[in-house]
């Protein structure tokens, strides 16, 4: 919250005091926004973006639309904020924008008084404001900010010549975090290409090359079939359900398949269920065991491959994927995984799959994909050195998740230096005259409410008969 031990040269106020706020409007029964550009574009709260508003999706009112809500704009010279769904978006609207007509889910803080624009922008994108307006929401279906919520928020008020600064010095300041943070938000896409391109260097010989050379070893091409058996899960028997009461009989879904292993967490799709000892009894033949490799064969993440771990050996598995095993080659579980996971296989099983309602990766196909065979003291060597590269690349994305999380903090903490009145400080003992007198924040408070007084339209006196 704001007011906590503001400059003395300071007063606290509300938007009420020196803003209206007003809602949008939804459109009439029965029309529709156009997505052919017209003279009236209207504004949604999937619009607003980086504070301001991104027209690449911009929809449109016909004339008939416009005149029965054009009422219901909003001007460059007003800041917007969104009121439902997503609640407390706050930016200003672009000049070739002004007099769009605005959503119902959001509102406009119009006729602002003394109080800069950027300035106030910052403070509702502010913990201090974001707070209030978290206290105020209502949930009925979705969270819903009521107007007079707006109204009631308060925040601390400069002399209008120290917002100027504030709102200088909090764009340089946070233009700088943003560039951070945007360099920061870039480096998972840089880990994930260094994860492939590791995986694409061991699968290829690449990577132990040299150790290869030197112990005179050689390649094989063969395919997964003669690696080892494939075989496919099972579906539960008609009639028959998942529970979560812990049986001993456990059923690995296929939202269970990531991370390359069998993860277990709260969430409805990788939650561990279990089947009964009667459909156990009828489903025993398709069970998994450590060091299994398994592949996905339906749906949106079809191709997703690892090793079953020790803690789901005896499971039984999903008819959505299959299982790698009885290997007839000495083989390193992680090894042959790597390949599963690595780009060149990944590309030929979208080769692979069946068009249809889904895509659908047959046993036959799994059998016929290509796979790169070495001996086991290769293949040893290779999970060592991808596993020291991948640990050094997890330690890199811990300290950026750790750094990202220091960032995200640091443009609030700014913001609250800044509404204490502590990046202007310096400012305020070198111009003593532009927050004192006629310039100080009590001056300026009495200026705004005389102001506002005479825009309120006029009561007419009554007429005496």
């Amino acid at each position: 919250m704001f007011g906590q031990s503001i400059p003395a040269s300071w007063s606290m106020t509300t938007i009420e005091t020196v803003a209206d706020v007003k809602g949008g409007k939804r459109l009439p029964k029965g029309k529709k926004l156009l997505d052919e550009p017209t003279d009236h574009p209207y504004i949604r709260v999937t619009d607003f973006e980086n504070a301001s508003v991104n027209t690449q999706s911009l929809k449109y009112l016909d004339d008939e639309t416009y005149d029965a809500i054009k009422n219901y704009t909003i001007s460059d010279k007003d800041l917007y904020i969104s009121i439902a769904g997503t609640i407390g978006l706050v930016g200003t609207i672009p000049k070739h924008l002004s007099g769009a007509n605005l959503t119902e889910n959001a509102a406009k803080i119009a006729e602002v008084t003394g109080v800069l624009n950027p300035y106030l922008s910052f403070v509702l994108n502010s913990n201090g404001a974001i707070e209030q307006f978290k206290d105020k929401a209502t949930s009925s279906g979705q969270p819903k900010l009521a107007l007079f919520r707006i109204k009631d928020c308060s925040f601390p008020l400069p002399p209008i010549a120290e917002q100027k600064v504030i709102a200088e010095k909090l764009d340089k300041l946070l233009a700088k975090v943003d560039s951070i943070k945007a360099r920061l938000d870039a480096v998972p896409n840089t880990l994930k290409r260094f994860r492939q391109s590791v995986l694409a260097a061991a699968v290829s010989g690449q990577l132990t090359e040299e150790w290869r050379l030197k112990n005179g070893i050689h390649w094989e091409e063969l395919t997964l079939g003669k690696l080892a058996e494939v075989k496919g899960g099972k579906r539960l028997p008609k009639g028959e359900q998942l529970i979560e009461d812990n049986t001993g009989f456990p059923y690995i879904r296929a939202g269970q398949l990531k991370q390359g292993t069998v993860i277990k967490t709260d969430d409805a799709r990788s939650k561990q269920l279990y089947i009964t000892k009667e459909v156990q009894a009828q489903i025993s033949r398709y069970t998994v065991s450590e060091n299994d490799l398994y592949i996905t064969i339906v749906g949106a993440s079809i191709g997703d491959a690892g090793v079953i771990p020790s803690e789901s050996n005896g499971a039984n598995l999903t008819e959505n994927a299959a299982k790698l095993t009885d290997f007839k080659k000495p083989i390193v579980s992680k090894f042959l995984a790597y390949w599963l996971r690595s780009q060149p296989l990944q590309d030929l099983i979208r080769l692979e799959i069946k068009s249809g309602a889904q895509g659908k990766l047959a046993l036959k196909r799994i059998k016929e994909l290509p796979a790169p065979y070495t001996n086991i003291k290769e293949q040893t060597e290779i999970v060592r050195r991808v596993e020291q590269l991948f640990a050094y690349a997890d330690k890199v994305e811990a300290e950026v998740n750790a750094a990202q999380e220091r960032v995200n903090k640091l443009t609030q903490s700014i913001l609250a230096k800044a509404f204490r009145g502590e990046l202007t400080a310096k400012w305020r003992e070198k111009n003593p005259e532009l927050i004192s007198g006629d310039n100080s924040a009590e001056a300026l408070l009495a200026k705004i409410k005389a102001e506002r007084e005479q825009l309120k339209p006029k009561k007419k006196a009554r007429v005496k008969k």
